[in-house]
């Protein structure tokens, strides 16, 4: 009884790492758990354990090694591990921008958290379905699954709904809904301040850097992805990194400031597309904001 006792009580601990975004404090407390179970626990304790191993490992970037093992769980259909399996082989595909392979796994997920009754999860897969819409441009499709998702998620501060929220604005923005855009953009950011690591305010400030650039209001998009910019640097985020300079080289064009322009194109170009030395000139010839989705 006091080792199962342990075996629960690690679990709750790295599910709330997860919950939380700490990644890497929650791939020690998973490993550990996954130790204690091949030795001591049941299939299903290894199946579990081991998910929870794999999220914190897809989202640092070490998930290929997963997959295998994933797919085993997935096939032996136990209604919890079989959601978990999903949705982490789905998340990898999505951060490996093989979209229509998300899209499958994340509707086997979203099948199995309904079949359970878990709001939460269902929300996770209507999030990550609108993910893999929007990164494929399909911003209607992408709206009903965010708002499904927020619908079904808890209505206080959390890593998860502040991410929906962000998700959710920004579709209202590229719909031209420019203030209930900004209403959502704002709360998500105000919320992830509150209760993520610094980094998880990035992509909110570079949405609100996309919704002022649309607006006009040039100063506000200067500080928003200044600020994103910072934050992705600290956190070493090549993919935000882009998109700032991408929006903040557009801000300064738009308002008139070439050399700034420039001054952000030229890094974009030198540190991401080093055989491109003509990106810089097309880039100030052209609608940035026509060639970024943000979330993709």
């Amino acid at each position: 009884m006091e080792e199962r006792f342990d075996f629960e009580d690690l679990r709750e601990q790295g599910s709330r790492a997860l919950k939380a975004g700490l990644f890497t404090e929650a791939l020690e407390i998973c490993t550990r758990c996954v130790a204690w179970a091949e030795q001591h626990g049941t299939t299903e304790q290894e199946d579990l354990a081991f998910c929870n191993r794999a999220t914190a490992s897809i989202e640092l970037g070490q998930g290929e090694r997963e997959l295998g093992r994933l797919r085993e769980i997935l096939m032996r259909r136990g209604a919890v591990s079989s959601f978990l399996a999903a949705y982490n082989i789905a998340r990898y595909y999505e951060l490996n921008k093989s979209y229509r392979k998300a899209l499958f796994y994340t509707r086997i997920a979203r099948e199995h958290a309904e079949s359970l009754g878990r709001r939460d999860w269902l929300a996770s897969s209507c999030n990550l379905m609108g993910n893999t819409l929007l990164a494929e441009s399909l911003v209607e499709e992408a709206t009903a699954q965010y708002e499904q998702a927020l619908e079904l998620t808890l209505n206080e501060p959390s890593l998860a709904r502040g991410m929906v929220l962000d998700n959710l604005g920004y579709c209202h923005v590229l719909q031209g809904n420019h203030q209930k855009g900004h209403a959502l953009l704002v709360e998500s950011l105000r919320m992830l301040h509150r209760v993520a690591p610094a980094v998880y305010q990035t992509p909110p400030r570079l949405d609100l850097c996309f919704l002022y650039i649309e607006t006009g209001r040039y100063a506000h998009a200067i500080h928003q992805g200044t600020r994103a910019l910072e934050l992705a640097e600290q956190a070493n985020e090549p993919d935000f990194v882009k998109n700032a300079l991408y929006l903040l080289g557009e801000t300064e064009n738009l308002r008139g400031n070439v050399s700034g322009a420039r001054l952000y194109f030229d890094r974009l170009q030198r540190e991401f597309f080093p055989d491109a030395s003509y990106l810089p000139g097309f880039l100030m010839a052209v609608d940035v904001r026509k060639l970024v989705n943000l979330h993709a």
